[in-house]
């Protein structure tokens, strides 16, 4: 028997349940990975709540988590990459990942370098695969370009200041207070504001001479109009969350008015489509954390039975770098 925590119906952290189940083999074209961590993201949230309107037709119980790292158990038929012993990691739905052992495809998953440990594999993928596909594919950002990030103090905020300064970018953030302000520079950023004290998109056009060629947007709702307003000419504004709340609505003029202006949202999963693609997105965000560009903050970890802890310190904004959950442990 393996243990899982699962949902039977949307709420608090308090409808996560431990329960036991019997490993399956795996399918065709499918790898069994038995976790050694379990990357705790805010997406896990939403899909406890029942946010997520796939998530709500979906049958119960559901079991959350899109995140983890471990060792190959066994294969399916099919499967040549990988054999037993091998440690893999992956960061893609379907959900599922708050388990300690669990069948997975795998050409979704990404083979571990021996620098990196499954914790830090666990608490960092998701968030790097989002950022390189921010930084260096929706688009590449050229040495010397002013760039504006919203949330610099956040988990992958963090990352993007070292990526950025790592680029040779002039990385403005934002952060929601001035507690933040002091993290957001430690990560890197050479200007940090604060939403609903500094008047920033003015400060973000003084400092980038009238504009710059990207905003990178995971607020949403309450940020929309300010960054709109920071992009220069031909700029283009990549949104890829919205914690505030979603965008308003907008007439598509508007682009053409302030700029030719671009607009996209972001879900990297799009970019990885492929075995190929996504083996190329880690394998160069494994080589800035080698290189030591990229410093992941140590991970707080917590057994799998204290999932719905977890949720509660994420949810609180009291958790201290990147929450992982270890199975085994408890």
């Amino acid at each position: 028997m393996a243990l899982e925590i699962a949902i039977r119906r949307f709420g608090g952290p308090e409808v996560l349940e431990a329960r036991d189940v019997p490993p399956d083999a795996p399918a065709k074209g499918q790898i069994r990975i038995r976790h050694k961590a379990i990357g705790v993201n805010f997406t896990d949230v939403h899909g406890r709540r029942g946010d997520y309107a796939p998530l709500r037709a979906m049958p119960m119980p559901l079991v959350l988590g899109m995140e983890a790292a471990g060792v190959v158990e066994a294969v399916g038929e099919g499967v040549e990459r990988f054999r037993a012993g091998d440690r893999v990691a992956y960061a893609s739905g379907p959900i599922g990942a708050y388990r300690e052992v669990r069948n997975f495809a795998a050409d979704r998953c990404v083979a571990l370098p021996a620098g990196v440990s499954d914790q830090a594999a666990a608490a960092l993928l998701l968030k790097g695969l989002t950022l390189q596909t921010l930084l260096r594919r929706v688009f590449r950002v050229p040495a010397g370009a002013w760039v504006v990030f919203h949330s610099a103090a956040g988990g992958v905020g963090s990352l993007a200041g070292q990526w950025l300064r790592a680029l040779g970018a002039h990385a403005i953030g934002t952060v929601g207070s001035e507690v933040k302000v002091a993290a957001a520079r430690a990560a890197g950023y050479q200007e940090v504001l604060v939403r609903g004290r500094d008047d920033w998109p003015a400060r973000v056009g003084e400092l980038s001479g009238g504009g710059v060629p990207v905003v990178y947007d995971s607020v949403g709702r309450d940020t929309w109009q300010g960054s709109l307003a920071c992009l220069a000419p031909r700029g283009h504004f990549v949104c890829f969350g919205n914690s505030s709340g979603l965008a308003p609505s907008f007439q598509v003029n508007e682009l053409r008015d302030r700029g030719s202006l671009v607009l996209t949202w972001m879900r990297f999963g799009d970019y990885t489509a492929t075995a190929a693609e996504l083996q190329a997105a880690a394998q160069e965000l494994f080589e800035m954390v080698a290189s030591g560009a990229l410093r992941l903050p140590a991970p707080q970890c917590l057994p799998l039975e204290r999932a719905a802890e977890a949720h509660r310190l994420l949810e609180s904004g009291k958790s201290t770098g990147p929450l992982v959950l270890l199975p085994g442990v408890g």
